[in-house]
């Protein structure tokens, strides 16, 4: 179970969904993570243009609260710290499959720009 703050009421899945999701930067750093796996705070920051240090920092702290992502601080100088998406995270991240579908989708119909990423 998780230790999180935010345990509703809720109305429905969507909205208890949404409790955790909610924030600009949550679905694509859980994407980002489901897309390269294992990764240090440069290379997800790298990875999500125009995420603020301070925003990212929050996020994840808060994902990790709501146990969507693990932190792994190895006792290495300087320290090492690496972010992975958890079991919980895994099974939303397969949930949004479709709502990226719709988004791509949208994306075509309407003729958004997508951003393209260096790889880092």
């Amino acid at each position: 179970m998780t230790t999180s703050a935010r345990r509703g009421p809720y109305f429905c899945g969507v909205n208890a969904a949404m409790d955790v999701l909610t924030g600009k930067w949550k679905a694509p750093i859980l994407w980002e993570l489901h897309a390269h796996g294992t990764r240090r705070f440069a290379e997800l920051r790298r990875g999500l243009p125009g995420v603020s240090e301070k925003m990212l920092v929050q996020h994840l702290r808060e994902m990790e609260e709501d146990g969507l992502v693990h932190r792994e601080v190895y006792p290495e100088v300087p320290p090492r710290v690496e972010y992975s998406l958890t079991e919980h995270g895994v099974s939303l991240n397969a949930a949004l499959d479709s709502l990226g579908d719709w988004g791509a989708e949208r994306m075509r119909r309407i003729g958004a720009e997508k951003i393209s990423v260096d790889a880092g």
